[in-house]
């Protein structure tokens, strides 16, 4: 999995249940890790909101982050997996409080395309995507299975990201891939090995969004973190925000005090 930056109400929600069928997916839940400790969180929230995993051009030290509705197209044969792709948004729209997301039929009102392609026409999808010379040095550095990367304005503002998904390596492949990279899309786009319950460690597979990885994209969809914040900026809001935000986390999944 890989991502780039490029330039420039309360109801109670069960657990996540978009692939909870799957046996890799419901054991992983059954025993995921769902108490955490502020500065577990906060660690976890500066190292993926700030960097970049593979970075082409632009500041990297800067909150990113979309500050209008996300509108998502699926555009690809599968008629499986686009319902599939609905299922996660839904369950990414239930789970951050304060991020407006949803799927749309029109790719022209869309500012998230994820685009469905088949193993092997992964590589030849890149290419178009990102040129030849680019396409190349993704392959060499990240050798991703699946892949995402978003547009910035000059406010660090998230203007467009693209998805691009595997559909025929499996069930659990594709819903690791389409959490996360839809998730990276959103503006945490820094992977770090230093943290082993966030799906944003390559060394982690998850297949559904899981309770650290709500945290961490709650703090960054609270209106208090604003996109082009610096890290003293971010730091100086935390505490406020992650009161809120845990008990948010709580309500959702139902978790205990």
């Amino acid at each position: 999995m890989a991502v780039l930056g490029i330039f420039a109400l309360g109801e109670v929600v069960v657990p996540s249940a978009a692939a909870a069928d799957i046996p890799a997916i419901a054991h992983r839940q059954r025993t995921e890790k769902k108490v955490f400790t502020d500065s577990e969180i906060i660690e976890g929230f500066l190292k993926i909101a700030f960097g970049a995993e593979y970075h082409l051009a632009g500041r990297v030290d800067r909150i990113r982050k979309y500050e209008a509705p996300v509108r998502v197209f699926a555009d690809g044969a599968r008629a499986d997996r686009k319902a599939q792709i609905a299922k996660i948004v839904g369950d990414i729209a239930a789970r951050v409080k304060h991020l407006d997301i949803a799927m749309t039929g029109d790719n022209d009102d869309a500012n998230v395309l994820v685009k469905l392609v088949r193993d092997r026409d992964l590589f030849r999808t890149i290419t178009a995507f990102y040129g030849s010379e680019r396409a190349k040095e993704i392959r060499s550095s990240l050798d991703p299975q699946c892949l995402s990367g978003f547009r910035k304005n000059e406010r660090f503002e998230i203007e467009h990201s693209d998805v691009i998904l595997t559909v025929d390596n499996g069930d659990f492949v594709f819903f690791d891939c389409a959490y996360e990279e839809l998730l990276q899309s959103l503006g945490p786009i820094n992977d770090t090995s230093s943290v082993p319950w966030t799906m944003f460690n390559d060394n982690v597979s998850m297949g559904y969004f899981d309770v650290y990885d709500q945290y961490l994209l709650n703090l960054l969809y609270d209106p208090r973190i604003k996109a082009g914040m610096t890290v003293q900026d971010v730091r100086a809001v935390l505490p406020d925000v992650l009161a809120d935000v845990r008990g948010w986390v709580r309500k959702v999944n139902n978790l205990s005090e």
